[in-house]
């Protein structure tokens, strides 16, 4: 996933932010919520890990 950017965009409702994510290249999108408190570097590693996950079980990634 180096040789791609990956887009990340938080929305905040409430205490709540939803955080999505795109990897450029794949067009491999997710979505993660989590609470305002856990502050914006969290919700990204967090968003982070789930965009590898899924591209790994899609077979985009080793």
């Amino acid at each position: 996933m180096n040789d791609s950017e990956i887009i990340f965009e938080f929305q905040q409702f409430g205490s709540i932010v939803k955080v999505s994510a795109m990897h450029s290249k794949t067009l491999t999108e997710i979505s993660i919520q989590g609470p305002a408190s856990a502050g914006e570097a969290t919700l990204k590693a967090n968003a982070l890990r789930r965009l590898e996950y899924v591209m790994r079980k899609k077979g985009l990634i080793e």
